[in-house]
């Protein structure tokens, strides 16, 4: 136990550091967008090229790993992450900052992934889905303290700081690893088994609804900085503060949608869809007075990671015995989402209607929910009997 114990640990603390980095751009556009003299609009897009690169390269380097031992294929990544990290932090051009963002999403989802598959082998079968949410949780602390810190880092020290002490942090967590990781074979699937499980219906499916579903978040998160500050008309120290609310948020949420899974997953998905139309379409008009501002970030952040739970889990339910690949995909999906919101939200930016990128969000969580229907079943009983016919991860 001692040793499942530490392993957990050490992936939970890489996916934090990793998922610091996914959304650090976005709490200081203005701070980059004036230093490397780009707009606002523009500098969001280091957020699209980090999301492009690992829906792109997660795959495309799990496929090239899967024949790797995982403990060493785990130090790699890790490695080639620390080297991004480094370029962003030294970055003295936007065009650098973009080199160094895709260098690190390389190894995001292919980490990840990995890091999923490797907390259930670590434990005992009884406590495969606590190991699973307990490094999962590495992101949503990521978001509950990381992206805040990084934020406040860099307008008192300047944006590229951030990216040294995460180079620093990873650099600490690849150490962990080595030091606690047992050694672990290449898994006995072949390739092919694991592209079989990702072009199955439902795999396809739950791939969609998370692209779609989470792309309406990232049309208003990407730019909730210049939304908070020139629209509410609150402060950058203001703004930090506030996403530091929102990272709080999406912690409650992810666990509490982690026991509503256990539940009913359909109700659980279709709820957190539900909800995110309601509060996107809300956004334009809360952001007009600061307490309904405030209320609609806790709100936002509340459900905005609620859809990883019962979303991953579909996605483990299908996959059998190759699971790491399809979860690799999955991951990728929410980054294609949010690739695919933050360059909605640009161009909305662009053309000058910050305040309104709450409706282009609505719209797509509503198309995320009407998937829903397509894969889950509509009552509880139905959904009890697909949980008991359906194949479970090894």
């Amino acid at each position: 136990m001692g040793k499942g114990f530490a392993s957990l640990a050490a992936l939970c603390a890489s996916v934090f550091v990793v998922g610091t980095s996914e959304y650090l751009v976005a709490g200081m556009l203005p701070e980059v967008g004036a230093d490397l003299q780009v707009s606002q609009g523009t500098a969001g897009q280091a957020v699209t090229a980090y999301a492009l690169g690992v829906v792109i390269g997660g795959p495309a380097v799990t496929m090239l790993t899967a024949r790797l031992p995982r403990k060493g294929l785990a130090i790699a990544l890790m490695l080639l992450f620390a080297v991004g990290s480094a370029i962003s932090a030294l970055a003295s051009s936007f065009a650098m900052l973009l080199a160094g963002r895709v260098v690190s999403s390389l190894s995001h989802a292919a980490f990840l992934a990995l890091a999923l598959v490797m907390a259930t082998s670590v434990v005992d079968e009884r406590r495969i889905g606590s190991a699973i949410a307990t490094v999962a949780s590495g992101f949503t602390v990521a978001t509950l303290l990381g992206v805040p810190l990084g934020s406040l880092l860099g307008q008192a020290a300047g944006w590229r700081a951030p990216f040294a002490v995460l180079t620093a942090l990873t650099l600490a967590a690849t150490a962990l690893l080595a030091l606690v990781l047992p050694r672990q074979q290449a898994p006995a699937t072949s390739l092919r088994e694991e592209v079989r499980v990702v072009v199955r219906g439902p795999v396809l499916l739950a791939i969609a609804i998370t692209a779609v579903g989470f792309s309406g978040v990232a049309v208003v998160f990407t730019y909730i900085a210049p939304l908070l500050t020139r629209v509410a008309g609150f402060s950058p120290a203001a703004v930090s503060g506030l996403l530091l609310a929102y990272g709080a948020g999406s912690f409650l949420g992810n666990l509490a949608a982690g026991k509503l899974t256990d539940r009913s997953m359909s109700a659980t998905v279709r709820g957190v869809f539900g909800g995110l139309t309601g509060v996107l379409a809300a956004m334009p008009f809360a952001v007009a007075f600061r307490p309904t501002a405030v209320l609609a970030v806790l709100v936002l952040g509340l459900l905005a990671t609620a859809t990883i739970a019962p979303l991953q889990g579909l996605i483990l339910r299908h996959a059998g015995a190759a699971p790491t690949l399809a979860v690799s995909v999955n991951v990728g999906a929410f980054n294609l989402g949010a690739a695919a919101g933050s360059g909605l939200g640009g161009l909305i930016v662009s053309a000058g209607a910050l305040r309104w990128t709450g409706l282009a969000g609505a719209v797509l969580s509503l198309t995320g929910l009407a998937l829903t229907y397509l894969i889950l079943p509509r009552t509880r009983t139905a959904e009890h009997t697909d949980n008991a016919m359906a194949p479970t991860a090894a």
